[in-house]
């Protein structure tokens, strides 16, 4: 029954998808709490048909008080504080003893009421966060030279093979070492759209195959994969609770004292136990401990369901009130895919088709990511590449091969010079990375590769203003002409460049001493100390690295820049959705009935009755989250 802290355990609800259905959350305990209700109500019934005396009453009042009882006597011993639990028992008793008999009763059935339908939203909610992303498969067609077998997931070893078929959900974290499918990664990553799975490429617990089959190699089971991670990371979110949730905590625990120090005070100038009793119904602060942790669970099942970890309502309300937004460039802003963007020729005798082919040969057997985006560009424009007859890497310069009998540099300005080439000309900053190319001694020209922007970056930023953020502000490694010009193209208002991790960190502490909530976004490694040092952290792409999970408050499943806007789209709906609860649930309609009662238009059982509209107006406007359109989610 103790409904305002929600300390249920997440274990408790069922596994299945349609866990968060009514019926399948009606358990044994509620079908005797709804008994217990019915009972109490009945007998009150009667006893107002004088069909029974009232001794029955009292001993049906106590039955229905028992719950309440306890957890308010538990809350005192072991937190020291009054609940609302007590709050209804005294006012219950006061109006039985009072001569309020039907009035304590009928107010008592209510009031079970309310706390019931709070406990069954509470765990529908829950029950929708284990349910957006299914359950894990308990056994495993194992593959082995004995031939296949059927085993518990807990007998896998890493390394051993299993096999997956159409319309199975994957058990482990692998890699796929045989086979080809399609794969529905929305469990994990948010998306709707399946991906093709074929050998070499990582697939996740939780997620299903939606048409072929996989021979997958065991990486991780059971606690250790990705699937077990979000639903711990979830779940874990509810203990984190927002500071407008503790102040709602910290307001009822002051207001049950005062509460009970002005019904004193009342009666002893009215003498009126009906007017007490009507008053400590309206005084009651059960919706205040109502109205923010159910809007919390809810949003954090929101966001899981899109691909978004929230770990806690503190960082919910936190993105809430960000209005800096700080990114870091290389492989958010940027895709940290180098490609090439042009080719210039500088000598006759080797024209661009002929310039490209000779630095790709040269390039072939280079594992440097920006002689990869040589070969695929050439690769893409269908240029026939043989084998380099001679080949050298040079540390920090390039390459030194031989092509067709002639001598090729491909490289830095640094390794021409040092190979005697001359009449290099200087190249202005254009944001793009030139390698240089050198055929017999002679400079032939440049290939330019620039890192690109991220698609989706551009609309992502331009939402996320018009969320409200103030300021958008690239921090970055790389050299100020690269970052100049990808902040040009996507309309960041301020960046800064050659930063170390320390001088990220010092520049978000910066634009926080300047009174700005502060918002992060990295990759979730790199620029772990700045996610740290910001009031919100937000990695990008947490499916598959662990470290993504760990560093940030929230994490993106997937690369997606949209979901930050998104992520902050929900936030705000929360926070707008927490003040609805305190200002219509707690604020008006208590003031309207506290007015009503001193002024003697209303009784007990009326302050019952009308007291039940703000419990379920709290319950409905906080669980609507789950369902609401927000864009985006």
């Amino acid at each position: 029954m103790k409904t305002e802290t929600l300390k249920k355990e997440m274990g408790s609800l069922p596994a299945n998808p349609v866990a968060s259905t009514w019926w399948t959350l009606m358990t044994h305990e509620r079908w005797v709490e709804v008994g217990r209700i019915l009972l109490t109500g009945l007998i009150a019934l009667l006893y107002w048909q004088e069909i029974l005396p009232i001794p029955v009453l009292y001993a049906a009042v106590a039955i229905g008080l028992y719950p309440l009882v306890k957890t308010g006597i538990l809350d005192l011993i072991h937190e020291r504080k009054i609940g609302t639990e007590i709050f209804v028992t005294v006012a219950t008793l006061v109006a039985v003893l009072g001569g309020e008999t039907i009035a304590g009763a009928v107010l008592m059935v209510i009031i079970l009421i309310a706390e019931f339908i709070a406990e069954l939203n509470t765990d529908r909610a829950r029950a929708s966060i284990q349910s957006l992303i299914g359950s894990v498969p308990q056994v495993a067609l194992l593959r082995s030279t004995s031939g296949e077998r059927t085993v518990p997931i807990a007998e896998l070893a890493q390394g051993d093979v299993i096999l997956v078929r159409a319309g199975e959900r994957i058990p482990v974290d692998g890699r796929v070492v045989s086979g080809q499918a399609s794969v529905n990664e929305a469990p994990i990553t948010g998306e709707s759209l399946p991906k093709d799975k074929e050998p070499g490429m990582t697939v996740f617990a939780g997620t299903v195959v939606e048409s072929g089959a996989l021979d997958i190699e065991t990486e991780k089971i059971g606690t250790d994969t990705i699937f077990a991670r979000i639903i711990a990371l979830v779940q874990n979110a509810e203990a984190e609770r927002a500071p407008v949730q503790k102040l709602a905590d910290k307001v009822a625990a002051w207001l049950i004292p005062v509460v009970f120090i002005f019904l004193i005070a009342v009666y002893l100038v009215t003498r009126d136990v009906r007017t007490v009793v009507t008053l400590l119904i309206f005084t009651s602060p059960a919706e205040l401990g109502l109205a923010t942790p159910l809007v919390m669970i809810a949003a954090i099942a929101r966001a899981a369901r899109t691909g978004i970890l929230i770990k806690g309502g503190v960082y919910l309300e936190a993105l809430a009130k960000v209005d800096v937004m700080v990114f870091d460039k290389t492989g958010t802003l940027t895709a940290n895919k180098p490609e090439v963007v042009r080719v210039e020729s500088h000598h006759p005798t080797f024209p661009e088709p002929e310039l490209l082919r000779l630095a790709a040969v040269a390039d072939r057997r280079s594992a440097h990511p920006l002689a990869k985006a040589v070969v695929d560009y050439a690769v893409l424009h269908q240029v026939a590449l043989l084998e380099p007859d001679e080949y050298e890497q040079l540390q920090g310069r390039g390459v030194k091969a031989t092509v067709d009998g002639r001598a090729v540099l491909v490289g830095n300005v640094a390794l021409l010079r040092e190979n005697a080439v001359t009449q290099i000309p200087p190249l202005e900053g254009s944001g793009q990375t030139p390698v240089h190319v050198a055929v017999d001694g002679q400079f032939a020209g440049v290939i330019f590769i620039a890192d690109t922007v991220r698609p989706g970056a551009k609309d992502a930023l331009d939402n996320l203003k018009k969320s409200g953020i103030k300021r958008i502000v690239m921090l970055t490694g790389d050299n100020a002409a690269t970052a100049k010009v990808v902040a040009e193209s996507l309309g960041v208002d301020e960046v800064r460049a050659d930063l170390m991790p320390e001088d990220k960190v010092r520049a978000i502490a910066e634009l926080q001493a300047q009174g700005h909530r502060v918002a992060m976004v990295g990759d979730g490694i790199n620029d772990a100390p700045a996610l740290a040092r910001a009031d919100v952290g937000i990695a990008m792409g947490g499916g598959g690295t662990q470290a993504a999970l760990e560093a940030a408050d929230i994490a993106l499943m997937t690369d997606d820049l949209a979901k930050i806007a998104t992520a902050r789209a929900i936030a705000r709906r929360a926070y707008r959705t927490i003040q609805e609860n305190l200002f219509v649930g707690v604020g008006v309609v208590h003031v309207l009935g506290i007015t009503a009662a001193l002024l003697g238009w209303i009784g007990p059982i009326e302050a019952a009755i009308i007291h039940l509209g703000p419990d379920v107006l709290v319950f409905v406007n906080s669980i609507k989250l789950l369902r609401v359109r927000i864009p985006g989610a």
